[in-house]
């Protein structure tokens, strides 16, 4: 959206955004939407980054018959704006399959489908996004001892970019969590890797794979596991007696709510720790209760069968692995005796979840204008702005890593719709104190000064 200015000045725009995952993808949309609304004066510039040379959102968990957790009403834009071209309703009608999806009443559509409708969302606004780009530094542009941009650094290959901002949004997404410890390998996977190594299996009549985890990742995987490989022994290590089912309950969903956003923001920090105590079994280490049956139905029909390969060993704990040539030996400890007990597999998958990208790991120097809390958190405002020194004029954004200050829905998809709406918001009114679209005026200026220049004869044309 932004044009080049003259000489060696960078790409000037109003917001860049860091990492292209579906918060990202709903930011570009919330403001494709509101530039078609308003003159070009009052339009917002931006422009996305993403490292992967194409959209994915956990490719390596998109199970065939996995279904998501959300209705499909909190797509990138429903909630914000309902009458959304971009809405999975008008997906679903662009693939002609919006009456079949009706017919077959049901909230949660496929992970697949979802992913495929991200794709189509992303697709639709792909003149806002550099693929296969890495950012690799963000420097402050100071102006008599204020930072008024930001030089945002990208790396693709062998050639760099710099863009300027006056604003950033940070949606670098979550990155897998392993034990302190264990490494990933051949043999040690995390469950985002599973549809990407699970080939490697193939052929090799593998005789065991243990699975580490007790939310509903580690329950699809064991269930998946189990139907791909007919005759391997598939084991589910877990610190409880059994999976817990998730809390989708009318009343307890109410944690996802846009008003539970202001509701959380606003608690002192002892209420904060008692609804993420209440209402985690929402989200975290739990399972969808169909999933739990149904791997209960199998377990017993094998026992009652004589052809047990469906193991589920509970009240443990994986304590170490050894990666060998052909096996890897997962050591499993009883919680109740101590006794350890060893076990030979092909594979360990370890389903133990993610942890946000550190906020400031982009930011070097402008880092440590950000601020902390007495615990090393960031603070952050209620518009996901990270709290800053004064004489940091540039607003940085976060899509994600705000559990601490703004509740649950922090990394989730429920409120992703209404955060960028929030966010563009912010971003507008902090944009009124200098004039809505200063950032898109400037560029204008200067490519109309770059035109005229170039009618003179001494510029150079692009």
């Amino acid at each position: 959206m932004s044009q080049v200015p003259p000489g060696d000045a960078p790409l000037v725009h109003d917001l860049i955004g860091i990492g292209f995952g579906p918060s990202n993808v709903a930011m570009a949309i919330a403001l494709s939407e509101h530039n078609a609304r308003v003159g070009r004066q009052e339009a917002v510039t931006a422009h996305f980054f993403e490292r992967q040379p194409r959209f994915g959102w956990h490719r390596g968990m998109l199970i065939d018959d996995a279904t998501m957790q959300v209705s499909f009403l909190k797509d990138l834009v429903t909630l914000r704006n309902p009458t959304s071209e971009y809405s999975f309703l008008c997906y679903l009608q662009s693939k002609g399959r919006l009456i079949d999806f009706v017919n077959h009443k049901n909230l949660f559509p496929l992970r697949v489908e979802f992913h495929d409708y991200f794709e189509w969302a992303a697709s639709k606004v792909d003149d806002m996004v550099s693929y296969g780009h890495e950012i690799i530094s963000v420097e402050p542009v100071e102006r008599d001892g204020v930072v008024e941009y930001l030089d945002v650094t990208a790396r693709s290959g062998d050639e760099l970019v710099v863009h300027r901002a006056r604003n950033l949004v940070l949606g670098t997404g979550l990155r897998p969590k392993m034990p302190e410890g264990v490494e990933r390998s051949d043999r040690v996977w995390h469950n985002s890797d599973l549809l990407a190594k699970v080939e490697s299996l193939e052929g090799t009549n593998p005789e065991r794979i243990v699975v580490v985890g007790a939310g509903q990742s580690a329950a699809e995987n064991v269930a998946y596991l189990h139907r791909r490989f007919p005759e391997a022994e598939i084991c589910a290590v877990f610190s409880r007696y059994g999976y817990s089912p998730a809390d989708d309950s009318a009343f307890a969903n109410r944690i996802f709510d846009p008003e539970a956003v202001d509701e959380y923001f606003t608690a002192p920090d002892d209420i904060k720790r008692k609804l993420m105590d209440y209402h985690g079994n929402t989200n975290y280490s739990v399972v969808d209760i169909d999933l739990i049956d149904d791997l209960y139905r199998q377990a017993y029909q094998e026992k009652v069968l004589g052809t047990e390969r469906l193991r589920f060993i509970n009240i443990s704990r994986l304590t170490g692995v050894e990666d060998g040539p052909d096996k890897v030996r997962a050591f499993v400890t009883s919680l109740v005796t101590g006794e350890e007990s060893v076990l030979e597999a092909d594979v360990v998958v370890y389903a133990t979840g993610y942890t946000p990208a550190e906020p400031l790991g982009l930011l070097g120097p402008v880092g440590d204008r950000c601020h902390r809390d007495d615990r090393g958190r960031v603070r952050v405002e209620r518009d996901y702005r990270l709290a800053t020194d004064p004489e940091l004029r540039c607003g940085i954004y976060l899509q994600g890593g705000t559990e601490h200050t703004h509740g649950i829905t922090s990394s989730l998809l429920s409120n992703t719709a209404i955060r960028v709406g929030e966010i563009l918001s912010s971003v507008l009114d902090r944009a009124g104190e200098t004039g809505a679209g200063a950032a898109a005026q400037e560029v204008a200026s200067s490519a109309a000064a770059e035109s005229a220049a170039l009618v003179d004869g001494v510029g150079t044309p692009r």
